[in-house]
């Protein structure tokens, strides 16, 4: 039986477009969800054209996660589970 306060990992891969450069999308897992998050890998151009891609380690109650990942579908955010597969 899981508790709501034990600590969780997931691992998601996920898309910013180019008009969310300037938003603090991935301060606010941290911030506002208490998340503890590790960009284990990213690709997001200096000129800031195009889309960026950040591969995150989330870690946190199932509940903070949860609500995270309904932020980042509130904004429509690309967002893909990996938690389930190892593909590095």
């Amino acid at each position: 039986m899981t508790n709501d306060n034990t600590l969780t990992n997931k691992r998601i891969r996920l898309r910013i477009p180019k008009e969310y450069h300037q938003e603090p999308v991935i301060s606010r897992l941290v911030s506002d969800y208490s998340l503890t998050v590790n960009i284990s890998a990213a690709i997001l151009g200096s000129d800031a054209i195009g889309d960026g891609w950040f591969d995150l380690d989330l870690q946190g109650t199932s509940p903070q996660i949860d609500n995270a990942l309904i932020y980042l579908n509130d904004l429509d955010l690309e967002i893909w589970d990996e938690s389930e597969t190892d593909i590095w």
